[in-house]
């Protein structure tokens, strides 16, 4: 059997950041883990220092259960480089490759008007583009099977 993964994104704003990866994925809030009915009451019980706080977390899961968990969490330092791993938003559907690209132009305009920038256009290909706390991450169609 294979490993999962989840992915943990490192930011200033984790309620901002957490809503704009809801928009941008189509996830929702992840359950607390079992036996805990809320994650207030699961963070309460780690025992952290008192100034962490639950609202310093979103926990993002694909309503599917088929992608990968996103963990986005506050951290006290700001971002100082390019990310080394990056996340492909894929934009689903068929047609020819003038239909695909205007499904990528018109997700990355969903996505600018939730908070995004577009930071540069492969035309034809995909775009690249920053979250509101400037991770990079590419719009581009889904592959094809």
């Amino acid at each position: 059997m294979a490993n999962t993964i989840s992915l943990t994104l490192d930011c200033a704003d984790a309620r901002l950041l957490g809503a704009f990866w809801r928009t941008a994925l189509g996830y929702v809030d992840a359950p607390p883990p079992a036996p805990f009915r809320t994650r207030a009451e699961w963070f309460a019980s780690l025992g952290l220092p008192a100034d962490d706080a639950v609202d310093d977390a979103a926990w993002l899961c694909d309503p599917a259960g088929v992608g990968p968990r996103l963990s986005v969490l506050r951290v006290p330092e700001p971002k100082a480089a390019k990310n080394r791993l990056h996340i492909d938003v894929r934009v689903p559907g068929h047609g020819g490759p003038a239909e695909r690209w205007a499904r990528i132009r018109a997700e990355s305009a969903r996505l600018v008007a939730a908070g995004g920038t577009v930071l540069a256009e492969f035309d034809g290909h995909h775009i690249v583009m920053a979250d509101p706390e400037g991770n990079e991450f590419c719009v581009a169609a889904a592959a094809s099977s």
